[in-house]
C-alpha cells in the first residue's frame, strides 16, 4: 500500500502543485489565523447571540454585524455544524490522513475549517479537495459511505455544504496523483490570480501577464 498523503498537501496540490514544493521545503508553521478559525467553529451558538461588542474582542474577518448576519444564516441552513460528534479528530484511510474540523453522525459527515475567504458561491477548489480526503479518510475509518461535508469559512460565519461529485472526486485523484509524484519543483502555473496570491510567488518568479495576452485565444 502507498503511503498516505497528508490532507494539507492535497489541498496546496489542487491550488499548485509548486505552491506544494515550496511548502514542503520550507516546513512553516501554519499562520495563528488557523486556531483562530478553529476557535470560532467551536463556539457558534454563544456566537450567534454575541454582541457586537464581544464580537469585535474575536480574530473575525469582517465586521461583527456581517459576520453575526453570516453565522445565524448559515446555523438556520446546517444546524449541525454547532452540535459535532467530534472535533479535531485524526483520521486516517487507505490514501489520505489528517485532523478534521468536525464529524458528525445520522448521517456521517465532516467538516473542514477554514480561514480563507468564501467565494461567491460554492467552495474553493483545494477545500474541495480537502473535504473529499477527509470524507474518503472517515468513510475508511467507520466502513461506511461519506457523502456530504462542510466547509465552515467560520472568520466569516459562512457555512458551505457540498455532495461528494465525481467532479469533486476526481479532482481530489488529481491532487492525489500530484502529491505522489512531487519530485523537485513542478512547473510554474502562470495563472495571475493564483499566483498574486500566493506566499511564494516573489521566489517563484511568476511574473504577470498582460491584459492582451489573457484575452489571447491562440492562432488556431
Amino acid at each position: 500500500m502507498s503511503e498516505t498523503v497528508a490532507f494539507s498537501d492535497l489541498a496546496r496540490a489542487a491550488y499548485c502543485p509548486r505552491q506544494l514544493y515550496y511548502a514542503r521545503r520550507d516546513d512553516r508553521e501554519p499562520p495563528p489565523e488557523h486556531d483562530h478559525a478553529r476557535d470560532l467553529a467551536g463556539q457558534y451558538d454563544a456566537l450567534a447571540v454575541a454582541s457586537e461588542t464581544a464580537l469585535a474582542t474575536y480574530d473575525l474577518a469582517v465586521e461583527p454585524p456581517e459576520f453575526r448576519s453570516n453565522l445565524r444564516a448559515s446555523l438556520d441552513r446546517h444546524p449541525r455544524v454547532a452540535d459535532p460528534a467530534e472535533t479535531g479528530a485524526f483520521v486516517r484511510g487507505k490514501d489520505a490522513r489528517g485532523r478534521v474540523g468536525k464529524v458528525h453522525t445520522d448521517p456521517l459527515a465532516v467538516s473542514v475549517v477554514t480561514p480563507g475567504r468564501p467565494p461567491e458561491a460554492g467552495v474553493w477548489e483545494p477545500q474541495s479537495v480537502r473535504a473529499v480526503a477527509a470524507a474518503k479518510a472517515l468513510s475508511w475509518r467507520e466502513q461506511e459511505p461519506v457523502e456530504r461535508a462542510y466547509v465552515e469559512y467560520s472568520r466569516h460565519g459562512v457555512v458551505r455544504e457540498l455532495s461528494l461529485t465525481t467532479r469533486r472526486k476526481a479532482a481530489y485523484r488529481r491532487a492525489l496523483r500530484a502529491v505522489r509524484a512531487l519530485d523537485g519543483p513542478p512547473p510554474r502555473l502562470h495563472d495571475d490570480a493564483k499566483c498574486g496570491a500566493c506566499e511564494y510567488s516573489d521566489e517563484c518568479g511568476t511574473k504577470t501577464r498582460t491584459l492582451s495576452s489573457l484575452l489571447s485565444f491562440g492562432d488556431d
